[in-house]
């Protein structure tokens, strides 16, 4: 497709001679008008990629016409031109909507670049809102959201386990989608009607975890003053998922081992084995090999488990899916959150395009949330992302601290420091130590002694099952 510029001077020679001068530099169609009024009706029967319009002209001024343009499409991309000496007017035309201003007299290459910019600004946009209509158009995958060859492979895999009752274990980074992929296998089974069980294994206490899953009889202990069923057997006729099961202790590990293989297990004081009829999907962000190899998670088991591998990639891996993931997101949190529907702005696109995301997609979100949360208007800038919340607290920091002395300020410091810093990465990685000190690039133990100086609880930042 052509690009289209509309030029708009009352100087017929600066017509002219942008005309002649961009046409061949950019590759670009340049239609021309020497008032506002002859633009506007150009405007409005055509499609420009940008408009290059002049502040001062006789009758109505370039700043009317921006307001007129703005108010037909509110995303039109526009630049506008100012004699030297009156920035102010280019500085109320930006609060005002434009893209960008140039001063007169200005050199042609520094035109070029500039306009070149503002086409980068005027493509970005245009995808993000093909995006935007797709997705709103297209159903996702079983709620997961991306179209790259990785995820494309993905969703075969799933279709493929589906059908089969065997087990199957699901690996990937924190915040890839684990959850996301053991229902979507679930709702494509032929269990899909009978009950999906979720325990993330971590979140609950190891003397905890075992009458969790198994249940127990009355009496099995001091507190069990009646009988309860484990959530095996709510699972019974369908499918248990197992989040983060590298955490579980070796005695559980040796009863889901007798799980797997006998279909039966023994609630917690009983002497009779209850048999059960359960799917089993486990899931890991840890290395299990290197868990065999320290003797942290039985070899058996893990061949049990791993009878139908996914991997599941990371979001650096598959950027090609982040403005669709984005565009997703921002529509279901809008929705629930009672907001009008908004989008990221081209800049904060390129942002998202180019972080490498240690948290995967739940980071992402929660930077989205923050975005509708924060953001004005129906736009999200990268001003909106993680930006008010710091500031504030930056200022307010900067008043408590003034007076003190030196050394109590910098321990109040580091403490805000650490507790911020640490807290982002425990929060990215749901609580997983290992994974917050390698984001971090400290040794396990030495990111565990900072968290006991400054008080730092691993267990706040674990979800609930």
């Amino acid at each position: 497709m052509t690009i289209k510029i509309l030029v708009v001077d009352d100087e017929q020679d600066m017509l002219i001679l942008l005309k002649r001068s961009l046409e061949p530099e950019l590759g670009c169609e340049v239609e021309t008008a020497a008032s506002c009024e002859s633009a506007l009706k150009k405007f409005s029967g055509s499609h420009f990629d940008i408009v290059l319009a002049d502040i001062k002209m006789p009758g109505m001024n370039g700043l009317e016409l921006l307001e007129l343009i703005r108010r037909d499409k509110k995303d039109q991309t526009v630049i506008m031109m100012t004699a030297f000496g009156h920035i102010d007017m280019a500085v109320k035309a930006m609060k005002s909507g434009a893209y960008d201003f140039i001063t007169k007299p200005f050199e042609h290459d520094t035109l070029v670049v500039r306009l070149e910019k503002a086409l980068e600004r005027t493509r970005l946009l245009n995808e993000n809102i093909r995006l935007t209509n797709e997705c709103l158009d297209a159903e996702p995958f079983q709620n997961l959201v991306g179209r790259s060859p990785a995820m494309q492979r993905i969703y075969d895999a799933i279709q493929t386990v589906a059908r089969t009752d065997l087990t199957v274990l699901i690996t990937g980074e924190s915040g890839t989608g684990k959850d996301g992929t053991a229902r979507a296998i679930h709702a494509l089974s032929k269990r899909k009607m009978q009950p999906y069980v979720a325990v993330n294994c971590p979140t609950i206490p190891e003397n905890i975890l075992e009458s969790e899953l198994f249940g127990f009889k009355k009496g099995a202990f001091t507190h069990a003053t009646s009988n309860k069923a484990g959530l095996f057997q709510e699972a019974h006729g369908g499918t248990i998922f197992l989040d983060e099961i590298g955490d579980i202790s070796p005695a559980i590990q040796a009863k889901l081992l007798r799980v797997i293989q006998e279909k039966e297990f023994k609630p917690l004081g009983d002497t009779k084995s209850v048999q059960v009829d359960v799917r089993i999907i486990a899931s890991t962000n840890q290395d299990l090999a290197d868990k065999i190899s320290r003797r942290e998670f039985r070899e058996d088991l893990y061949y049990r488990l791993n009878v139908l591998p996914i991997e599941l990639p990371p979001l650096r891996e598959r950027q090609e899916d982040i403005p669709l993931i984005a565009t997703h997101l921002l529509a279901r949190h809008c929705a629930k959150l009672d907001q009008p529907l908004k989008r990221p702005s081209p800049q904060l696109l390129d942002h998202l395009m180019t972080h490498t995301w240690p948290g995967n997609v739940r980071e992402l979100e929660n930077c989205l949330i923050q975005g509708i949360m924060f953001s004005a208007g129906k736009e999200i800038t990268q001003a909106d992302i993680g930006q008010r919340g710091a500031a504030a607290k930056t200022a307010s920091g900067k008043a408590e601290l003034a007076g003190l002395p030196y050394k109590e300020a910098k321990d109040q410091t580091l403490q805000r420091f650490n507790q911020t810093f640490i807290g982002h990465l425990l929060e990215t990685f749901k609580g997983n130590v290992t994974h917050a000190a390698k984001a971090a690039g400290l040794e396990r133990q030495a990111l565990q002694q900072i968290m006991r100086r400054y008080d730092i609880q691993a267990d706040k930042f674990r979800d609930k099952y």
